[in-house]
């Protein structure tokens, strides 16, 4: 029996067909399945960035909540800190009157204990609305007696200290001649101002001993007196060689009643004059820079006004405050660094006739009126009368004032 000889390795051709279906099968369900995950894929991308855009959406929401959140905390904490500041506003001011209401005692009584002078009721202030200090000397009794006599302050040489009190009650305006004493005790000089005093009831006493060059200490010491005697809107340093409308000065005063802190007069900026042995010699030159240099603005030392709570700040730190060798340079200097509104008003510093009449006549009454090259009306004592008829504010006067 013969054996059929077959090829190894070779298939059948009626196979083939049957191969090719199966592989065209086999193909299309691989091909099926290869392509199925990246259509998966592409939907998951999909809800990814929905889930991202929602995100963003609800992110956008949250931030416009908080934005809104955080403009109420912020305005919260505004009105936090203006409450903190009124808050330390009223401490201050409660402080400085304690300061002062202790350091007064001490100015109106300094050789006695403060419980003693409390004892006495000596806290307690007259209110008025101002303290007029006229700064004077030993040597200036007809400067005084000029100025008794004018009808501006409608004062009788020999009623001088019931026109006082009918200023102070029906006004509030309290006119004092300031002055201290002589370097030696008792000495004839202070009696013919106690004698004078006796007389007419109108001088302010200091504490000080006078002299021309200690005209800084003065004015630091009228004020902490005038402070722990009367409790004023206003405090005036006037020189008994100037002429004054008591009435236009307390009219000129009123419109500042509502601000704290002024200080008021005839505003200049005068230079630093380093050269020895001239008038106004400023021994402290170099502390204002370079030769040339002018002073820092500042009122002009015949008349000014300071607020209350300046004349309080002075008493507070007298004994602190730097003292310049010009009075005028010493004031404006301690009020710089201070919220302090400088108010400059030119009819403070008129000049004496025609300037002040023609003034006058236009219905531009000044406050006050000097000479400048005297630095006070050149000889007052002949001159202040006239002066005062040519400028003066007529018969009212401060009578026809309402304050």
């Amino acid at each position: 029996m013969m054996m059929k000889n077959r090829t190894p390795g070779k298939i059948s051709t009626k196979w083939i067909p049957l191969i090719c279906v199966a592989f065209f099968f086999i193909g299309m369900l691989f091909t099926n399945r290869m392509w199925e995950p990246p259509e998966s894929g592409s939907k998951l991308i999909s809800s990814h960035q929905q889930n991202e855009e929602l995100k963003v959406i609800c992110e956008d929401c949250g931030t416009k909540k908080k934005s809104k959140d955080d403009s109420d905390v912020m305005e919260q904490v505004h009105k936090t800190q203006e409450a903190i500041k009124s808050l330390d506003k009223s401490v201050s001011m409660l402080q400085m009157e304690l300061a002062a209401s202790r350091s007064s005692k001490q100015l109106v009584h300094p050789r006695e204990p403060v419980g003693a002078t409390a004892q006495k009721g000596q806290s307690s202030k007259k209110k008025v609305f101002v303290v007029i200090g006229i700064n004077t000397a030993f040597s200036s009794r007809k400067r005084r007696d000029s100025v008794r006599g004018l009808g501006c302050l409608k004062m009788s040489l020999f009623l001088v200290g019931e026109k006082l009190l009918k200023l102070e009650k029906e006004k509030g305006v309290v006119i004092r001649f300031t002055i201290g004493h002589s370097a030696t005790s008792n000495s004839i000089l202070d009696r013919a101002i106690d004698s004078e005093e006796a007389q007419h009831h109108d001088f302010l006493r200091l504490e000080h001993i006078e002299g021309y060059h200690e005209l800084s200490a003065k004015t630091k010491i009228f004020f902490s007196t005038a402070v722990a005697k009367w409790d004023a809107d206003f405090y005036v340093k006037v020189d008994d060689d100037v002429h004054v409308n008591l009435g236009v000065l307390a009219s000129t005063l009123a419109h500042y009643r509502s601000k704290p802190r002024v200080y008021i007069g005839c505003m200049k900026s005068g230079p630093v004059l380093a050269q020895k042995n001239v008038k106004y010699h400023e021994p402290e030159f170099w502390k204002f820079g370079e030769d040339g240099n002018k002073y820092f603005r500042h009122a002009t030392g015949q008349i000014y006004a300071i607020s209350k709570d300046l004349a309080t700040y002075i008493s507070i730190n007298q004994p602190i405050l730097h003292k310049f060798a010009n009075e005028d340079v010493s004031l404006g200097s301690w009020f710089i660094g201070l919220d302090v509104e400088h108010i400059n008003e030119p009819i403070m510093c008129c000049g004496t006739p025609p300037d002040c009449e023609w003034k006058a006549q236009a219905g531009n009454v000044c406050v006050a009126s000097f000479d400048w090259s005297c630095s006070g009306i050149c000889q007052s004592v002949e001159k202040m009368k006239f002066v005062h008829e040519k400028c003066g504010e007529g018969d009212d006067g401060i009578w026809g004032v309402l304050l």
